[in-house]
């Protein structure tokens, strides 16, 4: 499985790298049009967000580089897998709005853009939650919680005890 992920994770992570290299060096007027009707609803929810499109792209441009740079070498591949699906989704909506179009061909190779991205959120969420065949760490914190030494205190005890009442 080992030499799997070794494989996988450069695939999965190569467009999100040369795509993100591509909006660093030149972010495309038509995506930043594209991006507009996002960054505005975004922005109406989150204020600190409301910035001016072409900073927004070339950061989301920044952010998949390095998510997918560590993602690739394995370097917090969770935490980047997360990330890269986190720039996916707004990215995704924003210049594959298949619903929007009028020209059936058009709408046909949006959606088939779009049901690209979703495949590759679903792998990234698979990789996001991957854990190499580990125990998650709720799972070790529960299980050393059961194997403690009796002098120390349970969760409840000590929850208890914070509340004000001793439990016996």
């Amino acid at each position: 499985m080992a030499v799997l992920r070794k494989l996988a994770r450069p695939l999965l992570a190569a467009p999100f790298v040369t795509g993100g290299l591509r909006t660093l060096r030149r972010p495309d007027t038509a995506l930043t049009e594209a991006a507009q009707p996002v960054i505005r609803a975004v922005g109406d929810r989150i204020p600190a967000l409301a910035v001016d499109p072409p900073r927004l792209v070339r950061a989301t441009g920044a952010i998949q580089v390095t998510a997918g740079l560590l993602f690739a070498t394995g370097r917090a591949p969770r935490l980047a897998a997360l990330t890269l699906a986190a720039t996916l989704v707004p990215a995704s909506l924003a210049t594959h709005a298949y619903w929007t179009e009028e020209d059936p061909q058009e709408r046909a190779r949006q959606r088939a853009h779009f049901l690209t991205d979703l495949s590759a959120l679903g792998g990234l969420l698979i990789a996001a939650a991957d854990t190499h065949g580990k125990p998650s760490l709720a799972h070790r914190s529960r299980h050393a919680l059961r194997r403690s030494p009796a002098g120390l205190l349970s969760p409840g005890t000590a929850l208890a005890r914070v509340r004000g009442g001793a439990r016996r």
